[in-house]
């Protein structure tokens, strides 16, 4: 199966007021982080907007996504190319493997003389690689921003954004992000208003709230080394609705809180109260995960209140229990009366 490209019969010439849109392909791209945007820009057009798409790749050959879907391609990256918006797509292979230099230099070539640069999820890593994102601030998948840090040490890389602007350099976090930053990209363009129209049509959120952490994981580090903490840790994760106050924890250990408080920073690179919070927002997450209401998830997880977990969540996640009830809730739970709700 093939994507068919889109043949200029001026020869790649756009009229005067067009936009054209380049985005980067090669084998082994995710077909999302190019279909995404695509139907924005494409959907953006029948609102009055004037967006060109073309598809390059590295050598002007075909490529073959994730997927194994074949996608035709427009032509080859070159210097001569007028292009007011390039796009990189990412591809699984990138977190795992150093991009080779043909595909860096393939981004780094339009990027010299487009208006404005953009990755969408991994995409990223080729613009590193590129050194496009040197000493900028960026973002990418949350699974895969750490190591994005340690390809690119002068990024200062920004796990918890959605997308994220430094100067005329785009980056987005994972696949559906790309989404996101195109309609911000539309909205750049041509306003509030037809980018309203576009996200209906979509039916997107024309913004959406909160950040990656919402969609992420709860993080699992390594135990403590020292038998003490680990003492300490684990009374916490056995009963997170126990006292864990400093005093209280200390107590358990008998040593000072101050003694207490170092060796959380020494190990954990944290505070105890930080870390009690930590273990009750991850149980609190679970909770509503599996259908409880909000105010149950807060009395199970040991919040003082309600009012309490809801400003945790508001803090790490920028939306309150309801809202990510709301988006990861089974959908045969919300169908139910009753269901999830608060």
């Amino acid at each position: 199966m093939s994507i068919p490209a889109v043949r200029r019969p001026d020869g790649g010439r756009d009229r005067r007021g067009s936009h054209r849109v380049a985005i980067l392909v090669y084998d082994g791209v995710t077909l999302l982080d190019v279909a995404g945007p695509a139907e924005v820009f494409k959907e953006a057009n029948r609102f009055g907007a004037d967006y060109r798409i073309v598809l390059l790749s590295p050598t002007g050959a075909d490529v073959t996504s994730s997927l194994g879907i074949r996608m035709a391609v427009d032509g080859a990256v070159s210097p001569g190319h007028a292009i007011d918006t390039l796009l990189v797509a990412g591809s699984d292979h990138y977190p795992r493997a150093h991009v080779p230099a043909d595909l860096a230099d393939a981004a780094r070539i339009p990027a010299a003389v487009a208006g404005r640069v953009a990755s969408i999820c991994t995409g990223a890593f080729v613009l590193a690689a590129a050194g496009i994102l040197d000493g900028k601030r960026a973002t990418t998948h949350w699974r895969v921003a750490h190591e994005l840090a340690v390809r690119c040490p002068t990024c200062r890389v920004e796990p918890d954004a959605i997308y994220v602007r430094d100067g005329t350099t785009y980056t987005s976090a994972g696949v559906t992000a790309g989404i996101d930053l195109a309609l911000a990209l539309v909205e750049e363009d041509h306003g509030p208003d037809l980018t309203r129209d576009v996200a209906r049509v979509l039916v997107v959120y024309m913004q959406r709230a909160g950040g990656q952490s919402q969609f992420s994981a709860p993080l699992q580090g390594p135990p403590p080394r020292s038998p003490a903490l680990r003492r300490i840790t684990d009374l916490v994760t056995a009963d997170p609705r126990g006292d864990h106050s400093l005093a209280e924890l200390a107590k358990h250990l008998n040593v000072s809180t101050r003694h207490l408080t170092r060796l959380f920073h020494d190990e954990l690179s944290t505070t105890p109260a930080r870390y009690v919070e930590k273990i009750r927002f991850d149980l609190a997450r679970a909770l509503l995960d599996q259908g409880h209401t909000a105010t149950q998830a807060a009395t199970l997880a040991g919040f003082p209140s309600y009012e309490s977990m809801r400003r945790v969540f508001a803090h790490k996640l920028s939306i309150t229990p309801a809202a990510y009830q709301r988006r990861f809730s089974t959908a045969r739970r919300a169908r139910e009366p009753g269901g999830p709700h608060r």
